[in-house]
């Protein structure tokens, strides 16, 4: 019924044309993949609203949150706007469908202290305690994501000059200043560790690697960050966007500028750096109560 089609024509556009990152990308066509499967006795540019609202009666009868509901809705969204777009379709089915309230949430971060208990607790005379040092260091000291810490060349790493190129979503590439203690974790993992393994030609250029010379996968390094977090006693649900959370947090409670932060994280919009503004509210809130003698 078309939809393979305009499935892998809107593959291309977001590909191509949006430059989205691989982990957008697969988002979007999985939705759209489940949303093609129940519709698949209807051709797409016949779709009504009716259908889609038929389709979010279905996925609730799952319990799917209502965050995941507002990120499928917002797939579909996505494609009916790329078939107007190719002047395929005139009518939007999915106007006047709004997306359900998914609230403001807070996330986890950690306090330095707990940072710190965490890279302590690393066993560095292990085979991979150097590495799995470097990359707690380099998760809490620049910010990263996961897909940009994974894909880190070395020739991106200036040590010289105290910056890392990042690559980050839509292959936006950004200067991250690299500090001193994360300096000096790196240089030993480089010279001392990943200088005596025997590096696979595709990952020669790589800079975390794991026991097979290969570099590591978005899996590892969340299996990584949640032993060490148990390891090292820290209750709270951490993964590797927690070290995230918290670059942001300490930046903004230190007092640094909003644009500031928006440049370091790569964010493409300041909205979304906003969030840390509300961490940083909640973060005196709790000092006052903590502290004040009428609190």
């Amino acid at each position: 019924m078309d939809w393979k089609k305009n499935l892998n024509n809107y593959h291309d556009y977001i590909t191509i044309e949006r430059n989205l990152s691989q982990n957008s990308i697969q988002s979007y066509m999985r939705d759209l993949n489940q949303f093609s499967k129940f519709n698949q006795k209807i051709n797409p540019l016949h779709i009504k609203r009716k259908n889609i609202l038929e389709y979010i009666d279905y996925i609730n009868e799952y319990n799917i949150s209502a965050r995941s509901q507002a990120r499928i809705l917002s797939s579909i969204r996505s494609f009916y706007n790329f078939l107007i777009f190719e002047n395929k379709l005139k009518i939007d089915p999915c106007e006047h469908i709004h997306a359900p309230k998914i609230g403001f949430k807070i996330p986890t971060t950690l306090t330095v202290k707990e940072v710190d208990k965490i890279i302590n607790s690393i066993d560095l005379s292990s085979e991979t305690g150097e590495r799995n040092r470097a990359i707690i260091e380099c998760l809490y000291s620049c910010g990263l994501r996961v897909s940009e810490l994974i894909t880190i060349k070395i020739s991106n790493v200036s040590f010289n000059e105290n910056i890392i190129k990042v690559i980050g979503k839509g292959n936006q590439q950004r200067i991250v200043p690299l500090s001193n203690t994360l300096h000096k974790y790196l240089k030993y993992y480089i010279d001392f560790i990943r200088s005596k393994q025997k590096i696979q030609k595709a990952d020669l250029d790589t800079l975390f690697l794991n026991r097979r010379g290969r570099g590591l996968s978005r899996v590892m390094i969340f299996t990584i960050v949640k032993e060490l977090s148990v390891q090292s006693g820290i209750t709270k649900t951490v993964s590797p966007h927690t070290f995230r959370h918290s670059f942001a947090t300490h930046l903004v409670e230190g007092g640094a500028d909003l644009r500031v932060v928006q440049e370091m994280l790569g964010h493409a919009n300041i909205t979304t750096t906003e969030i840390y503004t509300h961490l940083n509210q909640e973060y005196l809130r709790q000092e006052i109560i903590n502290y004040h003698p009428r609190a």
